[in-house]
């Protein structure tokens, strides 16, 4: 059995599928889930990781766990090692986790990683950078006005396919030979929001304007979302990224024995999204 947290989203919802098709048993944890989320017959189970203790039955016989924290568990002070001590306890024997490139480049904190390895239990880290999803943000635009309003649009970064990260996490959690292991995971290609609006207006077959935003006008719009300390590091990080940021790495390929889908694949494989 291998237990899946945020089994609903958009790595865990492919990373359930991939198990399932692998033939493993899985039970797909997330805080709301039911039935429709999942494959037939896979098992879910309502969980909120502030509360070790819900998880616990959904742990019962399994060998290993994705584990995926969100920005909620910790703005709710959430506490990792009560997860990690219900996780050992529950005879679980190793834990990927969904961590970030950022944590490799020393732009976001350590501490998640640091929990784990710590735990005394196996581990592998998964380092995501920005994924190709985050393009569905600009997608009521498109569809009403054929056009992406962004800030910083020749500034390009690799962005990676979910469904990448999901075969990687469903590789290192099957398969031997991963343990300690940390992957930094990106696309082929750096990818800037002008090169995406160019290729979701291809996927289209029409064209798709890009309207490049100052930074004060991305600021002002980003601040009726998110605090403020959120907006002004996010949109350092998109107009300056460190040079790690913006590197391609090569352990999607070595992970999966191919190159990682390109932000074209994505956008051909989802364009529906745009229409």
């Amino acid at each position: 059995m291998i237990v899946v947290t945020g089994a609903t989203g958009n790595v865990g919802r492919p990373l359930v599928r991939a198990l399932v098709e692998a033939g493993e048993q899985v039970t797909a944890v997330s805080r709301r889930i039911s039935a429709t989320d999942v494959p037939a017959g896979t098992r879910h189970h309502r969980a909120d990781l502030t509360d070790p203790g819900r998880l616990e039955p959904a742990l019962a016989g399994a060998k290993a766990l994705f584990l995926l924290t969100s920005g909620d568990f910790m703005a709710a002070g959430g506490d990792l090692g009560a997860v990690l001590d219900a996780v050992r306890g529950s005879g679980v024997r190793r834990v990927v986790l969904l961590s970030s490139q950022g944590v490799g480049t020393g732009d976001h904190p350590s501490t998640m990683e640091d929990a784990v390895k710590a735990s005394g239990l196996e581990w592998t880290m998964l380092r995501p950078g920005g994924f190709h999803s985050n393009a569905l943000q600009w997608a009521d635009m498109i569809r009403a006005r054929r056009e992406v309003a962004a800030p910083f649009g020749d500034v390009a970064l690799p962005t990676v396919d979910p469904a990448d990260v999901a075969e990687v996490a469903a590789l290192t959690l099957r398969e031997p030979g991963h343990d300690g292991e940390v992957y930094e995971l990106t696309g082929p290609a750096p990818v800037s929001p002008r090169q995406q609006t160019a290729a979701i207006g291809a996927a289209l077959g029409e064209p798709v304007a890009f309207v490049e935003l100052t930074r004060a006008q991305a600021r002002e719009h980003m601040l009726r979302a998110l605090p403020e300390p959120v907006v002004d590091s996010t949109l350092d990080m998109l107009g300056a990224p460190p040079a790690g940021l913006r590197r391609v790495s090569p352990d999607v390929e070595r992970v999966l024995g191919r190159p990682g889908r390109t932000f074209a694949e994505w956008v051909a494989r989802g364009v529906g999204a745009f229409k």
